[in-house]
Order: C-alpha cells, then sequence, then structure tokens
C-alpha cells in the first residue's frame, strides 16, 4: 500500500476572518467576501494652483511629497508649471502606521536642495472612512502653510480618507510598503493587472493544385512543394507525384493565428533542383483578414490565386524583367469550431470553440482570493541577506490575473479577489507563485527571468457549489536534488452555480467542440500546434504592461510537460498499477472462493449464482443496485478537500538524481558523453522489458488467430470438431442448464482440482505463434 506524503506536504483547512466577519448562515455578504479586509489609508492629490516662483523666470518645477513617518511617496514633477496636475494616488496600510499626522508638502526641484513651497498637515483621527459602493470622495482645495503654521501661497487639491483593498484606486495607487522601489518602470512591474489571451484561430490551408508553373530548366521534370509560412510558423507539402509544370498535392496544413491578425500568410512555390537547393518559382500574401471562417464541417470555396515570379529576358543585349503570374488553386478558412489547445487537455481551463456564435451560456461564477503566503524561501540576495519580492498569478479560461508584488516579505498579504464565468465544471484553475526580479530594471534580452516559487491547481468539478474552501496550500517544486517546499499559499475559493440543470447537462456533452471528433487532428499535429499556441500567447502577454513574462507563461501552461522522465514513468505505471488493483483484488477474492477458504461465503455465492440463473433478468438489475448501494455507503468518507500535488503519487520523493537530473536536462542533451551513454544504456534496459511483454501479448493473440488459420493441421482440426460437437450440444441443451453446470465447475472443491493446468489451456499454449518467424 502507498505511504502518505509527508505531514508538512499536505493540505490544511484554515478558518480566515473573510470579509470582515461579515457573515449571514454560511454564506459571505460583504463585497471582498473571500479576503481579510486590510486598512489603508489613500491620499489622492490631484493638482496645484498658484504656486509662488523661485527663480527669475517666473516659474517653478514643482512635485508633491506625502510622508506619514518613515514612509514617503513623491509624485512626478514638472517643469516651469504653476499650476501642476498630478493626479496620483498614495496608499499606507493601516497595519505599518507609526505616526498620528500625515503631511503633504509641495516643494520645488533643484538642483542642489528642493525648496520647500508649503505644506498640509492633517490628524489620522480625523480622516473619514469610504467603503465601496459609496461614491468616491471628492477632492478639495487646501490652502498651503508654511512651517510655522501661518498661511503660504498657493493651494492644493486633495482627497484623504480610510479605505479597505475593495477600494477602486488601489490597483494603481503607490504602496508603502513599495517605498524602496523607484522608477515609473519598477512601479508598473509591482501593480496588479488583469490579462486577456489573445483570440486564437486555427488556420487550414488546402492546398490543391498548381498551374502554368515556369521553373528555369526546362529539360527535367520539377519536383515541386509548396512551403507556407505564418510568423514564426513554417511548414511544406511533400513533393508532388506529378511531374509537370501542373502540379497536384490536395494536402492540409494547419497553422495557429491569433487576432488582431498583424502577419499575412505567404506561400512560396519551390522547385527542388538538387538535395540541398530549391528554387522558387513564385510567392504570394494572403492577409488573413480576407480569409473565410467556417464554423462547421461545411466546406468553404476554393479561390485561384496569383503566385507571382520575375522572369528575366534578353532584349538585344539588355536585360529586361518581366512578371509572370502562375496560378494555385487553394481553399483557406480560419477555422471557429474547434478549440485552439494552449494547455494540457488534462488540466484544461477553456474548452470553448473560437467562434463565439457557438459559446453555450455560463454555468457559474468562480470566485478566487488569494490571502497571504506563509513561510517562503529566499529567492534572492540583496545587501548580503536572503530576501522575496512575491507575487501571484491565477489562469482560468482566456483572463490571467496577477496580483501586486509584496517587497521583501517571507509572509506576504494580498487578499484580492478575482471573479471568471464557468462554462464547464470539468475545467482546472491553476494559481502560480513567482518572485520579482525586474524591480530595479532588467528587461534586456538575457536579463534576469522571475523565479518560480510553486503552483496549485484546483479543478472545478471537485468543488462543492456554494461552499467556500479556505485552505492552506503547499508550494512544492521539483529541484535536481530532489523535492522541496517553498512555503505554503492560502487561498479561498467558491464555485456558484447558476443553473444545476445546465450544469448537470454538461456531463452528456463531448469534452471538446464537435469539429474535433468529426474532423479530428493527428496527434503530432495536435501537438506542434499546441507549441504554436503557448509561444503566441506568450509573446503577446509579454509585449503587455507591465509584461507578464515568458517564463511564467510557460510554467502555468505546463510547457515542458511533454518532455521524457523516468520518474514521471514510474509515476504512471503505478497508476496503471492502482487502476488494476481493483481487478486484482476481485480475482484474488474469486480465487479463494473457489478453493473454498470461507466455506460460508462460498456456499452463499454457490445460492446466489443459482438464483441468477435460474432467474437471469435479475442479473443486470443486481449489478447496478450493488452499485449504487456501493455509492451511497461511501459518501460518508467522500473528499472533503480539494485535491493538491502529492509527492508520493509523482515519485517525487523518492526519485534517484540521476534520474531528476536527466529530467531537468535540455533537449537536445549538454551533459557529457559517459553520462549519456549510461542513460542510454539504462533505457535500452527498460524497452528491453517492455519489449519482451509486447511481444507475449502478441504472441497470445497469434495464438487466437491459428486456431483457424491451418497453420497447425491437427491443433486446428480439433478445434473445428470441438466447435461443431458444442454447437450441437448447446443447441439441444437449455442455455440455464450449461451455464449452472459451468458455474459449478468453475466453483468445485478444491478435492476435485488438480494442481496441473487444465486441458484448454495446455492446448492453447500448444498452439503456433509467428514467433519463429523473427529475426
Amino acid at each position: 500500500m502507498q505511504r502518505p506524503p509527508p505531514e508538512d506536504f499536505l493540505l490544511k483547512e484554515t478558518k480566515p476572518h473573510l470579509g470582515g466577519g461579515k457573515v449571514s448562515g454560511d454564506k459571505l455578504t460583504s463585497t471582498y467576501d473571500l479576503v481579510e479586509q486590510m486598512q489603508y489609508l489613500y491620499v489622492r492629490v490631484v493638482k496645484a494652483k498658484d504656486l509662488p516662483a523661485k527663480d527669475v523666470t517666473g516659474s517653478c518645477d514643482p512635485y508633491t511629497e506625502v510622508k506619514l513617518g518613515n514612509y514617503k511617496g513623491t509624485t512626478r514633477h514638472f517643469e516651469k508649471k504653476s499650476n501642476p496636475e498630478w493626479n496620483q494616488v498614495f496608499a499606507f496600510s493601516k497595519d505599518r502606521i507609526q505616526a498620528s499626522i500625515l503631511e503633504v508638502t509641495v516643494k520645488d526641484k533643484d538642483v542642489v536642495k528642493d525648496d520647500f513651497i508649503g505644506r498640509v498637515l492633517f490628524d489620522l483621527n480625523e480622516i473619514p472612512k469610504r467603503v465601496p459602493p459609496d461614491s468616491p470622495l471628492a477632492p478639495q482645495w487646501y490652502r498651503l502653510e508654511d512651517r510655522k503654521g501661518d498661511k503660504a501661497k498657493g493651494e492644493l487639491m486633495l482627497a484623504v480618507w480610510m479605505g479597505t483593498q475593495a477600494d477602486e484606486a488601489f490597483p494603481e495607487a503607490w504602496h508603502s510598503d513599495a517605498a524602496t522601489v523607484s522608477g515609473t518602470d519598477a512601479l508598473a512591474n509591482i501593480r496588479s493587472k488583469v490579462y486577456l489571451s489573445p483570440k486564437l484561430w486555427y488556420l487550414r490551408v488546402n492546398i490543391i493544385e498548381a498551374q502554368d508553373l515556369q521553373p528555369s530548366d526546362k529539360g527535367r521534370y520539377p519536383e515541386v512543394f509548396v512551403k507556407a509560412a505564418l510568423g514564426n510558423q513554417t511548414l511544406r507539402t511533400r513533393i508532388s507525384q506529378s511531374r509537370t509544370i501542373n502540379p497536384m498535392w490536395n494536402e492540409d496544413l494547419m497553422f495557429v493565428a491569433a487576432e488582431p491578425f498583424e502577419e499575412p500568410l505567404t506561400l512560396s512555390v519551390e522547385d527542388r533542383v538538387a538535395p540541398n537547393k530549391e528554387e522558387s518559382l513564385g510567392k504570394c500574401a494572403i492577409p488573413l483578414q480576407m480569409v473565410d471562417r467556417r464554423l462547421d464541417q461545411k466546406p468553404v470555396n476554393t479561390k485561384w490565386y496569383n503566385i507571382e515570379k520575375y522572369i528575366v529576358i534578353m532584349e538585344g543585349e539588355k536585360k529586361k524583367e518581366i512578371k509572370f503570374s502562375s496560378k494555385i488553386h487553394m481553399r483557406i478558412c480560419l477555422e471557429g469550431g474547434y478549440h485552439v489547445l494552449d494547455e494540457s487537455t488534462h488540466y484544461s481551463s477553456d474548452l470553448r470553440p473560437t467562434a463565439k456564435q457557438l459559446w453555450k451560456s455560463s454555468i457559474g461564477v468562480l470566485e478566487l482570493g488569494i490571502l497571504n503566503a506563509q513561510g517562503l524561501m529566499p529567492m534572492k540576495t540583496k545587501d548580503g541577506k536572503g530576501t522575496t519580492d512575491a507575487y501571484c498569478v491565477a489562469k482560468y479560461g482566456q483572463k490571467w490575473v496577477r496580483t501586486r508584488t509584496i517587497i521583501d516579505s517571507f509572509a506576504p498579504r494580498w487578499n484580492e479577489q478575482y471573479t471568471w464565468e464557468v462554462f464547464d465544471p470539468c475545467t482546472v484553475i491553476t494559481i502560480g507563485v513567482f518572485d520579482n526580479c525586474h524591480l530595479h530594471g532588467g528587461d534586456k534580452p538575457g536579463g534576469a527571468k522571475d523565479s518560480k516559487i510553486g503552483k496549485v491547481r484546483i479543478r472545478l468539478s471537485t468543488l462543492e457549489t456554494d461552499r467556500v474552501y479556505t485552505h492552506s496550500y503547499p508550494l512544492l517544486v521539483l529541484h535536481p536534488n530532489g523535492v522541496k517546499k517553498m512555503g505554503e499559499i492560502h487561498l479561498a475559493v467558491r464555485f456558484t452555480c447558476s443553473s444545476l440543470l445546465n450544469m448537470m447537462h454538461m456531463y452528456s456533452l463531448p469534452l471538446l467542440p464537435k469539429m474535433h471528433y468529426i474532423h479530428p487532428l493527428t496527434v503530432s499535429q495536435l501537438d506542434n500546434l499546441r507549441h504554436q499556441a503557448t509561444q503566441i500567447v506568450s509573446m503577446r502577454l509579454s509585449r503587455a504592461e507591465p509584461p507578464l513574462r515568458k517564463e511564467i507563461v510557460e510554467y502555468m501552461l505546463d510547457v515542458g510537460s511533454h518532455m521524457w522522465s523516468m520518474r514521471r514513468s514510474k509515476a504512471n505505471f503505478f497508476r496503471i498499477m492502482g487502476v488494476l488493483g481493483g481487478l486484482i483484488a476481485v480475482g484474488k477474492w474469486f480465487d479463494q472462493i473457489c478453493n473454498w477458504k470461507n466455506p460460508i461465503t462460498t456456499v452463499l455465492i454457490h445460492i446466489l449464482f443459482i438464483i441468477l440463473v435460474m432467474y437471469p433478468e435479475l442479473i443486470l438489475p443486481t449489478i447496478f443496485l450493488y452499485l449504487f448501494l456501493i455509492g451511497v455507503w461511501y459518501y460518508r468518507w467522500r473528499p472533503r478537500h480539494p485535491p493538491h500535488m502529492d509527492t508520493r503519487l509523482s515519485h517525487a520523493d523518492s526519485a534517484h538524481p540521476d534520474e531528476l537530473d536527466e529530467e531537468f536536462d535540455t533537449f537536445p542533451t549538454t551533459r557529457p558523453s559517459d553520462i549519456v551513454r549510461m542513460r542510454y544504456d539504462r533505457l535500452r534496459s527498460i524497452a528491453g522489458r517492455i519489449q519482451t511483454v509486447v511481444g507475449d501479448l502478441a504472441t497470445q493473440g497469434e495464438r487466437l488467430q491459428s486456431l483457424l488459420s491451418w497453420r497447425d493441421p491437427r491443433a486446428t482440426a480439433l478445434f473445428v470438431i470441438f466447435c461443431l460437437v458444442a454447437a450441437i450440444v448447446l443447441y439441444v441443451t437449455p442455455f440455464q442448464i450449461v451455464a449452472l453446470f459451468t458455474g459449478i465447475y468453475v466453483l468445485r472443491h478444491p478435492r476435485f482440482r488438480h494442481k496441473l493446468p487444465s486441458v484448454p489451456l495446455n492446448f492453447f499454449r500448444r498452439l503456433p505463434a509467428r514467433t519463429d518467424c523473427m529475426l
């Protein structure tokens, strides 16, 4: 029996103080009801007017400094402007407030020392509170004061209030816990954002034929193929079997295209004139905006396209280029009936077709509260000590969310809540935790990459509807030296169903859109298209501001999950054995019945068997009633927690170091030749055992085929005579009597059994197989 994982690697149920404690029965009622409330002091600096001039030009270079205790934030400064407008928001966490006075100061930027213009002071005890959905607090004009408290020239428009993270100003605000971060780009890198994946289409290019091609060598048969390119994707047809200037292919090429369509489809007809040399016979470019869109299996109309080539001709002693257009016949369409797979089908978060017209109505809402993390490991070194700047990314459907970055904390508190529409319950939400390595620039090519801290997956179908799940999930990451716990993340999840009938109906529908079954794509096509889709998604999201970087997207989409892993192969083998374990257990139990290990049970089985033989109409009702009773019995022990990463199931805690080193090796390998040779020999040894098992299965199948093949004339004659006798006996004997005698014979007492194999088994093992013909 498999041992349970270590206690430290298990899921833990928690009871956080959600939504400020506003609970009505089992249901929470506040706006941000899946997170703990966090109080913030907000300061909105809108603009200033009538600021005094500090130089001979009659203007100043003003900026505003907001100071609360040891925390200080500044707006951008304007050059030579007496009426600046900033409209910036500053947020100070109430947990870290160590002062009773808020000071907002207007200063004049100077090379040597900034000059003081005036300030406004606020007593924190008199600041109003605001909770959405209240309207935003209107800013007011405040007269500036000098350091002595006397009236100074100029006014400042401000709004100051106490609020929570539910405030609409929260995402774009400057935060006191990020006071050490400076620079516009760095501040953008720490804010929370919502991203949308680009809308992906499959582009099908059916290349039928070409006409009037002009090869340069008229004295040979052309070897023509078509090369098609879309962005970084390049595919080619096979060489046409009709070696003429009017070749035919009728071959499909599949691409992934993303809206908005930025690049055209380019096609080039090539003639292979030598083993490593091709000659272009013409090219054409087709904008995807002009391509037909198909929603079902009905074929779109074919079209003839011009492929242009410039031909050099001689007019006397002069060379002249003329444009010659050949024709290519194609059927091109954007497939809206497929779902473009950018995730593994085992944990997809979206299964809808591309075309919105084919979407079904949503069945519910998924709400996720990202509360906090505990015990994070130091991910980098700063000023001689370990530090971590953590943020979370969650992905479900086309919507990606990124929390703000908490600076220099091993126990960050985010308390951010997000919502998704759910169209299929058999989908998975993925939450990843990362360390931000771009707080001081670093966006150069080959610069630092954000480090992964861990990942959590939650399958929606394992959740009860309308129940709030609050758990602490271990963040487990596999390293070359073994599995390591990087900390824990605290999540609150609720799946709300809007229509129970629609959700139950979903279980009767195919998992993927119908085009995947009417015109299925091959496994190799799906693998290639998924790779292209992940590349497009990562490229588009990395161009957002702030960017969701390539390493983040690839980790969330499990780009490398298809690579060979000895550890994963072992885990899958033992998963198969676990599935077959039930059948093996039934076989052992039946063997005990046949051998009368427990006589009372064997007698009861005899009685049940006789009843079912005499009344065969009871067989199926008995089976289904038995399954119903088992299901009702197991209801008491149903899982009460969502599933999580299991190190025992994954064989992550028992993997050999060399197996892990092989799993983390690049493709192609970068290891020394002696290590590669050792791994190759090990792989040959394992493959040899698999080869033996496959050969044994083939042998048994060929023996079945040889029963009637007359490969062994005596064995086939015996079997044919047996079949004739059996047909006559079964015709004249009632089926119930045959079944009764067969069952009693199988269940006979051990004293009537022999230790030698039975006659049918002896006969079967003597049948010939094709192993004699193998080299």
